[in-house]
């Protein structure tokens, strides 16, 4: 993979004390790429981790020139993913999370000639296609739940915004990543809410995953945190703080 041809796909890992996932799941990643005609390039955003996941990001990009290690000392994963994407090159830019609890040779789901015509693709865990492995009953139950808030309250028309598996075209991530401001979970729904006001082309993809008991994702707390982030979300659109350089004008309705 030449380092001087721009990719086609830029896959960006927010890593956070990752130092026991990431060999693993970086390895998968180099096999899958090893084996696709198109350059592409790996950013491992660190984020303010305790362990060795900096070390062990250095070792791997020292025998593969396609991945490259930024630093975010501030802790938040959309900060995290932020820079990743705006620091990216690619064509086409994807949001992975360390576990790869979902395969990665899925990702072609998300690639032309499958997929063409969208803007915005983002893994779903629900509906036909798409497979749930060993996930607890009462985690499925409260994302359910908490999903149908979201569709209540701020996107509409999708049943899973918080999937860590997401792609974006190249104008869509440096249109979006560009005003984007949560800096935690919520920053899904925040990217998916500005996209649909501003009419981009957005695709679920059903895809395999499969529960990781290491999850990251504290149920109850995060979920109330993300409630918190839509209120911020609304009120950020209605004061226009979302509005490119050349829109000036508040949105003086606080709508869904």
């Amino acid at each position: 993979m030449s380092a001087q041809k721009p990719p086609l796909l830029s896959i960006i890992i927010p890593a956070h004390n990752e130092e026991h996932r990431l060999p693993t799941s970086l390895e998968k990643i180099d096999n899958f790429l090893q084996r696709q005609p198109y350059e592409a390039e790996v950013i491992v955003v660190e984020n303010g981790s305790k362990d060795r996941t900096v070390e062990i990001t250095n070792e791997f990009a020292a025998e593969h020139p396609y991945v490259r290690l930024i630093e975010v000392d501030t802790r938040g994963k959309g900060l995290a993913v932020k820079a990743g994407m705006l620091a990216a090159n690619g064509d086409y830019r994807f949001i992975c999370d360390a576990d790869l609890s979902m395969p990665i040779d899925e990702i072609v789901n998300f690639l032309p000639p499958i997929l063409n015509g969208y803007d915005v693709m983002i893994g779903t865990r629900e509906g036909e296609g798409a497979r749930r492995i060993d996930e607890p009953e009462h985690r499925h139950i409260m994302g359910r739940i908490l999903n149908m808030i979201i569709k209540l309250t701020a996107v509409r028309g999708f049943e899973d915004t918080q999937c860590g598996f997401k792609m974006f075209t190249r104008a869509a991530a440096e249109d979006l990543f560009a005003v984007q401001r949560m800096t935690g979970i919520g920053f899904d729904i925040e990217l998916l809410y500005i996209a649909q006001k501003r009419g981009y082309k957005i695709h679920e993809v059903p895809i395999t995953w499969y529960f990781d008991p290491d999850s990251r994702m504290r149920l109850l707390q995060d979920s109330l945190h993300i409630l918190r982030e839509i209120w911020d979300i609304r009120r950020n659109w209605q004061k226009g703080l979302y509005a490119r350089k050349e829109e000036k004008t508040p949105n003086r309705e606080f709508e869904t």
